[in-house]
């Protein structure tokens, strides 16, 4: 087991003496609350965070990384808080011990190849602080060493997690130990078989390798040294998962794979151009293998690694691959991002490279100057897709969406139905409204509902392309159902004003000439645009009236002949238009008509016949084309809500006496607000009336009051 002792002593190599006192004091906090806890293997459940802790001392982290690698259980496994951790150890390790809480109550449903890239989006995304991922790695390391522990299903699980989702992230950071550890350790539970085989042929032909190994290493040294090259050659044999992957794929046996052995040449140098002298130097002493040269240095990989690879025919006719590097080169392949701070780059990134890894470098090349570990890992905040949140399906799939998404969105990504009859969403099981912005991690479902259908406020709370239009198609598909019914009412009525029969002229060959020149391609269409108001029916009508020239819009006073009011006593709930049923009305904003006021009704674009009262002054300004006769139909009681204003002296009980005399009228009060300067009390109400009486009644009794200075009746409110 390691001890503290140990990850002490390597921190001391490049940490000051008071960062190893807290992570003293973190490690006697992790054994006080992992008191008691055995892991499967029946050791203290302390030896895990110790040798994740470990890990990343052996990465040389930053002291509150290493913190948190002794902590990273605590929030999720005990009854710390991350309270507590802040006043312990700081903002710091309580910021990445919650970000890695988070990442680990994830679960990854699907295992699908084409979801395993959202699953790494997903993490990184979530993952604010690149610390967060690299405490992750860790983790996941020594949970892959003593994976021998769970059950089977479970191992092959856990593996393949691992293979699909981890590996690839520590490769995507550029940190191939790790990748290179975590392909190898998965590998061994995946294809159990394959790994024994494997591993059998290549310890069988060890010893051998081990000489050749020892004797390229020696030539290319000798060679190099003879022009005063200061350099490490390495030679050792690829990883188990590399050479099953290449036999896999090309469809080789284990003898057909010739080059087993990497060597590699680490230049003391920084010089790019010196790599390239070698290059030279090694094809002057074997043969170069055409086509296998690939030069990574001036073509960088997406994850920023950086050498010269050769393939030549070595020694006894063998096939070698030969990496040639500088020592920086040679620590970013190794351990990526977590190794960065110690060097100086001096080149700008490729314009070409992964759009997401480019956003890692912009932050890289600010802190290149920054000589300090800790001050290089605490500002090196994760920049990867801010504009993009991944989510959970029920069935544990991930969907992307753009920042500011809503279940709204998520509903329309299932199935155009599912977001039409959506009527509400539940987020990791709590019920939400539908404007809620979907976060990292959540968990979405959908709650439907038969013959719901979409309100056109949601196309306020959208931000998708496929929701807003779907919304949109279907808003529009309504509104020209709605205006084909008003149209064919309001044509059919024009046309009896005039003794015509609308129905006898709708396949005439004068109907298709009044269409040839409105530019309407259908007579649906000419009766859509009616109901919309865009064209007048008095126009269509003026075609049919032989030797009458078209007739010019009427003087609004014209179209504006009183009507009987209805008995105010009786309440109403419809308006009718002239002898019209069914029609789709809205009551105008501007002043709010009740049962009792005189009434017109203009023929709006969209949203129907909109009702004003004679007097308002809006609609004097309106288009008498478009003007119809309405009349209010007592058929059914309903209310209106009416605004009031009530001015009085500030005195005690007075919002309580003015609702009073409201309430004896058995009338509701929607909404009451009070407001007082100098001694004035102004009270506004929204008050639900049957009718103009009614309300006059109301008006006469609050002006009774003797504190009662001013009663209002708010058209506009």
């Amino acid at each position: 087991m390691l001890r503290i002792n140990d990850i002490i002593d390597k921190a001391q190599t490049y940490l000051p003496p008071e960062d190893l006192e807290m992570i003293e004091k973190a490690y006697i906090y992790s054994a006080s609350v992992h008191q008691g806890q055995v892991r499967l293997s029946g050791e203290p459940y302390l030896t895990h965070p110790m040798e994740v802790a470990g890990i990343l001392t052996d990465m040389k982290m930053d002291t509150a990384t290493i913190i948190s690698g002794l902590l990273h259980d605590t929030i999720e496994d005990t009854l710390t808080t991350a309270e507590q951790l802040e006043k312990e150890f700081g903002k710091d390790v309580a910021f990445l011990v919650e970000g890695l809480t988070k990442l680990s109550r994830i679960s990854f449903g699907s295992q699908e190849e084409r979801q395993s890239e959202n699953f790494r989006k997903m993490i990184l995304a979530m993952s604010a602080d690149i610390r967060i991922l690299l405490v992750r790695l860790a983790d996941r390391i020594h949970n892959m060493r003593t994976l021998q522990y769970h059950q089977k299903d479970k191992r092959l699980y856990i593996a393949r997690e691992t293979i699909d989702i981890y590996a690839p992230l520590a490769n995507r950071l550029g940190i191939n130990s790790m990748r290179m550890e975590l392909e190898d350790l998965s590998f061994q539970y995946i294809a159990p078989d394959a790994y024994e085989t494997l591993s059998a042929q290549i310890a069988k032909s060890k010893e051998a390798r081990n000489r050749y190994t020892e004797e390229v290493k020696s030539i290319i040294f000798n060679e190099l040294e003879k022009y005063s090259i200061k350099c490490k050659v390495e030679g050792r044999a690829k990883h188990l998962y590399s050479i099953y992957k290449k036999m896999h794929e090309q469809h080789i046996d284990f003898d057909e794979v010739y080059d087993l052995i990497a060597f590699r040449v680490i230049l003391d140098s920084d010089k790019e151009k010196t790599c390239y002298e070698v290059l030279s130097m090694v094809h002057a002493l074997w043969k170069p293998v055409p086509g296998r040269f690939k030069d990574y240095i001036a073509m960088p990989k997406a994850n920023h690694y950086q050498s010269l690879h050769t393939t030549v025919i070595g020694p006894y006719g063998e096939r070698v691959e030969i990496q040639i590097r500088t020592k920086a080169m040679h620590e970013w392949a190794e351990k990526g991002i977590a190794a960065h701070w110690r060097y100086k780059e001096g080149r700008a990134h490729k314009d070409d490279e992964e759009n997401q890894i480019k956003k890692l470098r912009e932050v890289l090349e600010i802190q290149q100057d920054i000589k300090n570990p800790k001050e290089f890992m605490s500002d090196l905040k994760l920049a990867l897709f801010p504009e993009e949140v991944y989510v959970f399906t029920p069935q544990g799939d991930v969907k992307s969406f753009p920042k500011g998404a809503t279940p709204i969105d998520f509903a329309y990504s299932i199935h155009t139905d599912v977001g039409n009859q959506c009527i509400g969403a539940k987020i990791n099981r709590s019920i939400v409204p539908l404007r809620y912005k979907l976060q990292n991690g959540d968990r979405v479902e959908i709650i439907t509902q038969a013959g719901h259908h979409p309100s056109k406020d949601w196309l306020k709370n959208v931000v998708t392309t496929r929701a807003i239009s779907k919304i949109r198609n279907w808003i529009n598909l309504e509104e020209k159902k709605s205006s084909m019914a008003l149209g064919r009412d309001v044509l059919e009525k024009e046309f009896k004003r005039h003794h015509l029969k609308f129905n006898n002229y709708i396949k005439s060959e004068e109907i298709k000439k009044v269409l040839t020149e409105l530019s309407i391609n259908q007579l649906d269409d000419l009766i859509s645009q009616v109901g919309l108001g865009r064209i007048s029916p008095k126009r269509v009508v003026n075609y049919f009236l032989a030797g009458e020239e078209a007739e010019v819009a009427e003087p609004v006073k014209e179209k504006l002949k009183k009507k009987k009011p209805a008995s105010p006593s009786m309440g109403v709930s419809l308006i009718g238009i002239d002898d019209i049923d069914d029609i789709m009305v809205n009551f105008a904003k501007c002043c709010n008509p009740i049962p009792g006021d005189e009434i017109s009704g203009y023929i709006s674009r969209g949203r129907g016949v909109i009702v004003h009262t004679n007097k308002c002054p809006y609609i004097k300004k309106m288009d008498a084309e478009r003007i119809v006769n309405v009349q209010w139909n007592a058929r059914e009681e309903h209310t209106y809500p009416v605004g009031i204003k009530v001015v009085c002296d500030d005195v005690k009980g007075v919002l309580t006496e003015v609702s009073s005399i409201i309430s004896s009228f058995d009338v509701n009060i929607s909404y009451a607000q009070v407001e007082t300067i100098n001694l004035i009390a102004t009270c506004n109400f929204v008050i639900d009336i049957s009718n103009l009486q009614q309300l006059n009644q109301i008006l006469s009794a609050i002006r009774q009051l003797k504190f009662v200075k001013s009663v209002e009746w708010l058209h506009h409110f």
